[in-house]
C-alpha cells in the first residue's frame, strides 16, 4: 500500500506546526503563562458558577457570577491564611531541631567514613546564603507581578464573556461551522473541569489519608503537610513524590528513632500508589479520555517551556490540544495517538449508563476543487 505524497506533505506540516508553536510558547512564555492561568481560573468560575446555580436555583441569574467569584476569593483567602499560620510556626520549630539535624550528619558521616563531621551551622555558611538572597527576591519580585497581571486577564475575561456568542456568530456564519465550534469548546471546558474534578477528589483522599497517619504518629503540623500534599496533588506525579518524600524526612528530625519515619514512609507511599494507580486512573480515562503515558509526556513538555505554570496545566492544556487537533483531518492522527482509546471527539456522556450509544463526530471535510471539477 503506497502513502499518497499528500499524506506524508500534510503530515511533515503538522509535524513543524507543532514545533514552531512550541518555540513561539517557549519565547513569549512571559505572555501567555498569566494569560493562561486566567483562562484556567476564569474556567474554574464558570463551572462554580453552573454548580451554584444548580444547587440554589432561586438565586437569580444575575448573581450567580458574582457569588461564584466570591467563593473563589474565600476559598483562596482560607488557603493564604492557612499556609502562613502554619508555615510561620513550622519555621520557628526549625531552629529547636539543630540538635537532631547535628546527630543525623554525624551518623550519616560516621556511616560513610568521615572522621568530623559538619554541623549545620557550618553547613550553612557554606551555602552562603546571601547570594541567593537577590534572586529569591526577584522571584518574588516576578511572581508577585505575574499574579497581578493573571488578575486583570482574569478581569477582562470575565467582562467579555457576555459577547462571546456574538464572536463565535461572526467568526462563523455558516450554522453548521458554528455548532462544530460550539461543541469544540464544550468539550474543552468540560475536560477542564472534569480535571479538576478528578484531582480535587483524589487530592482530598491522599490529604485526608495522610493527616489522619500522621495524627496517629503525633507528627507535628500534620495539618500543614496535609495542605501541602493537597495542593501538590494538581501536579501529576511531582506532586505525589513531594506528598510521599518531604513528611518522613522532617519526621526524620523530629523523632528520636527512624521507624516512625519508616512507617509514616510505607503508610504515605501506599495512599499515593493505591490512588493514583487504582482510583485516578480509572476517572481520568473515564472523564479525560487521555492515555496516560500522555499525561508524562505532556508534564516533562509542558515544564520545560512553562516551568512550574506549565506542569500545574499541563493536563488541561493537553486535552485542549487533543480536542482541537481532532477537529481537522489533516491533524486527527495526533488526536488519535493523544486518547486513550482512539476516540479523540467521544463525549463523557457516551460512557454513562443508561445513555445509547453514540458515534463519535468526526470533522467535516470541505470539497476540494479536484474533487468539484470531477463531479462536475
Amino acid at each position: 500500500m503506497t502513502v499518497q505524497p499528500s499524506a506524508v506533505s500534510r503530515n511533515a506540516l503538522v509535524i513543524l506546526a507543532v514545533i514552531a508553536c512550541g518555540a513561539v510558547l517557549y519565547l513569549l512564555h512571559g505572555i501567555f503563562t498569566p494569560l493562561a492561568l486566567a483562562v484556567f481560573l476564569a474556567v474554574m468560575i464558570d463551572g462554580l458558577a453552573r454548580g451554584i446555580r444548580r444547587v440554589a436555583p432561586v438565586l437569580p441569574v444575575a448573581s450567580v457570577l458574582p457569588v461564584a467569584i466570591l467563593v473563589s476569593v474565600g476559598l483562596f483567602g482560607v488557603a493564604a491564611f492557612i499556609i502562613a499560620d502554619n508555615a510561620t510556626a513550622f519555621f520557628s520549630q526549625l531552629v529547636d531541631y539543630t540538635p537532631r539535624l547535628n546527630a543525623l550528619i554525624a551518623q550519616a558521616a560516621a556511616l560513610a567514613g568521615v572522621q568530623v563531621p559538619p554541623t549545620v551551622g557550618q553547613l550553612f555558611l557554606e551555602l552562603n546564603p546571601k547570594q541567593y538572597l537577590g534572586e529569591l527576591a526577584r522571584g518574588l519580585q516576578g511572581f508577585a507581578s505575574d499574579a497581578i497581571f493573571v488578575l486583570i486577564y482574569l478581569g477582562f475575561i470575565l467582562a467579555s464573556r457576555r459577547g462571546f456568542e456574538r464572536k463565535v456568530m461572526g467568526l462563523f456564519p455558516d450554522r453548521g461551522e458554528r455548532r462544530e465550534a460550539t461543541e469544540a469548546f464544550l468539550r474543552i471546558r468540560n475536560g477542564v473541569e472534569q480535571y479538576l474534578w478528578v484531582q480535587t477528589v483524589t487530592g482530598l483522599m491522599i490529604a485526608v489519608g495522610s493527616w489522619i497517619a500522621m495524627q496517629v504518629l503525633g507528627l507535628q503540623n500534620a495539618v500543614f503537610w496535609a495542605f501541602l500534599i493537597f495542593i501538590a496533588s494538581y501536579i501529576p506525579i511531582v506532586g505525589g513524590v513531594v506528598g510521599v518524600a518531604a513528611p518522613p524526612l522532617f519526621a526524620l528530625v523530629e523523632f528520636p528513632t527512624i521507624w516512625p519515619a519508616v512507617i509514616l514512609l510505607a503508610v504515605l507511599q501506599t495512599i499515593q500508589f493505591v490512588v493514583g494507580n487504582v482510583i485516578q486512573p480509572r476517572m481520568q480515562s473515564d472523564s479525560l479520555n487521555i492515555d496516560p503515558v500522555v499525561v508524562l509526556l505532556s508534564l516533562a513538555f509542558w515544564g520545560a517551556i512553562w516551568g512550574p505554570v506549565g506542569m500545574f496545566l499541563s493536563t488541561p492544556l493537553t486535552v485542549m490540544a487533543m480536542v482541537v487537533l481532532a477537529q481537522f483531518e489533516g491533524a486527527r492522527w495526533v488526536a488519535v495517538l493523544l486518547s486513550a482509546d482512539g476516540q479523540p471527539l467521544k463525549s463523557s456522556d457516551d460512557d454513562r449508563p443508561g445513555q445509547p450509544a453514540r458515534t463519535p463526530a468526526t470533522p467535516r471535510r470541505r470539497p476540494s476543487a479536484r474533487s468539484s471539477k470531477r463531479e462536475s
